[in-house]
């Protein structure tokens, strides 16, 4: 079983950063694809970035530039540092752990990220 425990979400101004956490338990994380996905109010939920076991990252064109994910494996955490923040990217940020050899996924409870002077 695997649970995904998110923290680093809050109310920040345009142009302001900010860190998210997550922290996984169990023994899937070395080996999972980590992600961070975002969902704002009348919206579908779309990925933000994803971080392979290996380190290979990818980005959505809206945040590329901007926000950086990374993973500490010997922590069992992935980390998203987002920075220029915007309005628009104001929405609950949730964490994702893909197990590789079915693709079923785990989702974390979400944090929400407010943007706004």
């Amino acid at each position: 079983q695997v649970q995904l425990v998110e923290s680093g979400g809050g109310l920040v101004q345009p142009g302001g950063s900010l860190r998210l956490s997550c922290a996984a338990s169990g023994s899937l994380f070395i080996t999972s694809v980590m992600g961070w996905y975002r969902q704002a109010p009348g919206k579908q939920r779309e990925l933000v970035a994803d971080i392979t076991s290996g380190g290979s990252t990818n980005y959505a064109d809206s945040v590329k530039g901007r926000f950086t994910i990374s993973r500490d494996n010997a922590k069992n955490t992935v980390y998203l540092q987002m920075n220029s923040l915007k309005p628009e990217d104001t929405a609950v940020y949730y964490c994702n752990l893909r197990r590789l050899y079915d693709n079923y996924n785990y989702w974390g409870q979400g944090t929400q990220v407010t943007v706004s002077s």
